[in-house]
């Protein structure tokens, strides 16, 4: 699969959690995985995991290709990107299939136990194939809500501006809705200051990340392709195809600016050649003071994470992260997850070639590098004081070829909690901690949580669906909770037919339709 194809399988989610023991770094399956958590008094087997469908589901819309939960782990919001609804704004017609692959955000929230879908929210300027709600972010009260749309066509610069121009195919757009007493607006239309050229978009929006109280936003554009270096760089440079940029964004009262628009300190002629896609997946921690950025496509696809701070309003370059088993191909920042602190960066490698398992002494991969496995990887980094290290290096419990474990990442506030998706993983079993030995359902995906006690980490859950299909891909997204006790899970290409909450799960009948799950 090209890059290119990937760019619309952004990561997706699905809730959860649990633990285990395991006999970590041997070559095979873990011997042991025991359920040891409770899942915040939410259940902890197939039969009390919550599920969700869109209120208005049909095959090929993609319900959960993305999600985001708040940090009390009551409100969720869920991307649909190929729903076809041509309304415009919160709580329009649902049943109006005029404008393909338009896209759809659905808000859920619990009382107690019990969940019920608050809002259905759509852009302010509906357009076909404009793929609203590929990525999503919640502040952590859940009241602020970030929507990017890739697709989106307006050559629009800034705040506000002229939403109805759709000159410039994928310029790509976000978008911010508030919450006030139970009731979802949109706050602001927000489009790159640079958009783009006639000829190909950008592809703003393609990933989007709020710190906790909302008022700082992240968005990067993967196609951006000024060859500027730096943060505040010429924009209008368009001589470095595919680079990317990320653009941040400040809120004082209900009112948005641009702050700054950033790109790495330099570059090498093979990545103004070649593109890194700078941006193809971003996280921010608490403050909004530290942002990771991924470099995905960074030296043949080696792939790289760098890392701003800001102080004041003024951004800069502080470290640039590689794993410690480098390998062409094998792409750091599929994935990025920080704490809240901002000390602890998850990252991860989808296409990593080692078949080692669970957790394994960062020097072991280096000599069990295998040609286009794709199994994956996940990375750990903390930072003490300005200097970043690598702290793990993680693989699934079951290694599998092509299983992309590493494609979505979620941790805790504390960065204690890491859930790590493998979206084409092939495990038939359903719930929590089944049988990973059974590989009859292809692609059926699946999540596995870990946990960090001082600075060692142990695998704890393997999660899989409570009605799993083959190529469902469950675990394309992932979100936690602040503590790590709730976990949501996203699978995009699940085919039930229900609709709404805790549906039938059996049914076959609406093809790639997707669901989200809640443990």
């Amino acid at each position: 699969m090209s890059v290119r194809q990937l760019l619309y399988l952004a990561p997706i989610a699905a809730v959860l959690l649990a633990s285990s023991s395991v006999v970590n770094g041997q070559d095979g399956v873990a011997e042991e995985l025991v359920v040891l958590t409770d899942l915040a008094g939410l259940g902890r087997d197939e039969n009390s995991v919550t599920y969700f469908k869109a209120s208005n589901a049909g095959a090929y819309e993609r319900f959960g290709e993305s999600i985001a939960l708040s940090a009390d782990g009551t409100t969720l919001a869920v991307g649909a990107i190929f729903e076809d609804s041509s309304a415009t704004g919160v709580g329009g017609d649902q049943a109006d299939f005029s404008a393909p692959n338009a896209g759809a955000v659905y808000i859920f929230t619990r009382t107690g136990s019990n969940w019920s879908q608050q809002a259905y929210i759509k852009a302010s300027n509906t357009g076909a194939s404009d793929r609203f709600g590929l990525s999503v972010a919640l502040s952590h009260d859940g009241d602020t809500l970030a929507v990017g749309a890739l697709g989106e066509d307006s050559a629009a610069t800034g705040i506000n501006g002229d939403q109805h121009d759709n000159s410039i195919d994928n310029a790509g757009a976000a978008y911010i809705f508030t919450r006030e007493n139970r009731t979802w607006s949109q706050q602001a239309y927000i489009k790159a200051s640079n958009t783009g050229r006639i000829e190909e978009g950008d592809q703003f929006g393609y990933d989007v990340v709020l710190n906790g109280n909302g008022d700082t936003l992240a968005v990067s554009a993967i196609s951006e392709d000024s060859a500027a270096t730096g943060v505040g760089g010429e924009q209008d440079d368009d001589s470095a195809a595919e680079i990317g940029a990320v653009y941040v964004y400040s809120r004082d009262g209900a009112d948005w600016s641009q702050q700054a628009y950033l790109k790495p300190r330099s570059f090498s002629t093979e990545m103004l050649i070649g593109g890194i896609l700078f941006g193809f997946a971003i996280g921010m921690d608490e403050s909004g003071n530290t942002l990771a950025i991924s470099g995905f496509n960074e030296e043949t696809n080696r792939g790289s994470i760098y890392v701003f701070e800001r102080a004041g309003s003024d951004w800069f370059e502080q470290a640039r992260l590689v794993a410690s088993n480098p390998e062409i191909g094998d792409g750091l920042g599929s994935a990025i997850a920080v704490s809240a602190d901002g000390n602890t960066i998850a990252a991860g490698a989808f296409d990593e070639d080692s078949a080692l398992v669970g957790i394994v002494p960062s020097d072991q991969g280096i000599d069990d590098q295998r040609t286009d496995d794709a199994i994956g990887a996940a990375y750990v980094f903390v930072r003490r004081g300005d200097t970043w290290s690598q702290q793990a290096f993680i693989k699934p419990t079951n290694t599998q070829v092509n299983q992309h474990f590493g494609w979505t990442l979620a941790l805790s506030l504390d960065g204690d909690t890491l859930a790590v998706g493998a979206h084409f993983e092939n495990g038939g079993s359903t719930g929590i901690n089944g049988d990973q030995r059974d590989t009859s359902a292809q692609d059926a995906g699946a999540a596995y949580v870990y946990s960090r006690s001082g600075t060692t980490w142990t695998p704890r859950a393997y999660v899989k669906a409570s009605n799993t299909f083959a190529r469902a891909e469950f675990g394309s997204s992932l979100a936690l909770n602040d503590d790590g006790t709730v976990l949501a899970v996203g699978a995009p290409r699940e085919a039930d037919g229900a609709a709404g909450i805790n549906g039938n799960q059996a049914a076959d009948s609406a093809a790639e339709s997707g669901a989200v799950y809640i443990y």
